[in-house]
């Protein structure tokens, strides 16, 4: 694969993918309360926000390259749907984990008023697990990367040997 494609590919899943956390973070917020709110929320929980939604991109880019296979030179060798399925699992529970909070805007709408307080009250516990379980996706999806590269370059170097 070109080396213009290794690149294109990956910026462009981590751009969707933080673009798409994030779209989906100032739309709920901004539906359930208001634009302007949305962004007052924002500026006060950046320290875990941001780091959620550049870690969204940075696992959605992941994907791409073990999905392409873009840095393994063995075409034969990759990763399997289950390893990489696991890392897709948890970005999306980063994703339920980041918003579930702002869920409570919209409940006592509904008239689970109770529902909305009990998620209140640990709005920082379920960013926290976001984060947590985002870093974690990452670190699954780079172990996954680095061993089918070992795997393709030490199958490459025995299919060497025999020739």
């Amino acid at each position: 694969m070109e080396t213009k494609q290794r690149i294109i590919w990956p910026l462009g899943a981590f751009l969707v993918g933080a673009g798409l956390i994030g779209a989906i973070y100032f739309g709920l917020v901004s539906w359930a309360e208001s634009p302007e709110h949305a962004l007052e929320l924002f500026w006060e929980e950046r320290i875990f926000i941001v780091p959620i939604i550049l870690g969204f991109g940075i696992q959605s880019a992941l994907y791409i390259i073990l999905k392409k296979r873009l840095f393994v030179p063995v075409t034969s060798v990759g990763p399997s749907g289950a390893l990489t399925g696991a890392g897709g699992a948890t970005s999306t529970v980063a994703m339920v984990a980041c918003c579930a909070h702002h869920v409570t805007d919209v409940l006592p709408i509904l008239g689970l008023t109770a529902a909305a307080a009990f998620l209140a009250e640990y709005q920082t516990l379920f960013m926290g697990v976001g984060l947590g379980t985002t870093l974690v996706g990452i670190l699954v999806m780079l172990l996954i990367l680095f061993r089918e590269r070992k795997k393709a370059f030490a199958h490459a170097e025995m299919a060497a040997e025999a020739a």
